[in-house]
């Protein structure tokens, strides 16, 4: 299998090359996740949350009442950047944590009546941000798809 960087073979490269900016496969991709949490910043400044926070939110409009543990799998984040998130979405009212039921060791997460509506006003969110990236569908589709396929690889 042949190896490619910006449509050189790897073997065509020097070692030199191989350190250049351009000829790196990381930066676009860091770049272009930068840009994008650039342009849900204004979408969610009106929503009063961070874009992590807004992460968090959407899962829980899915699955309300997640094991905080099972929240971090879903989301790739650790405890040590999930658990100050969600306190600062209790401090605003939006969450509650919870201890399981069946387990108390296990921590819930559950909607209050405010974070149930601020699915409402979060509604304009996904439409928005469509609009600003102004690609075909079946670009989007693809991009997603690589995406995926990237951190299933790199998990």
């Amino acid at each position: 299998m042949s190896h490619c960087v910006t449509g050189k073979s790897v073997d065509s490269l020097t070692r030199e090359e191989l350190l250049l900016l351009d000829n790196q496969l990381c930066f676009p991709l860091y770049s272009a996740a930068n840009a994008v949490v650039r342009a849900y910043r204004p979408l969610l400044d009106t929503l009063d949350l961070t874009y992590a926070q807004y992460l968090v939110m959407m899962v829980l409009w899915q699955t309300n009442g997640i094991n905080v543990k099972i929240l971090g799998e879903r989301l790739h984040l650790d405890s040590g950047t999930l658990t100050p998130l969600l306190k600062r979405l209790e401090s605003k009212g939006i969450v509650t944590r919870k201890r399981g039921q069946s387990d108390e060791r296990v921590r819930e997460l559950f909607l209050t009546d405010e974070g149930f509506a601020l699915k409402r006003k979060a509604m304009s969110v996904p439409n928005a941000m469509l609009c600003k990236l102004d690609l075909e569908l079946d670009e989007l589709i693809s991009l997603k798809t690589l995406c995926e396929k990237v951190i299933a690889k790199l998990s």
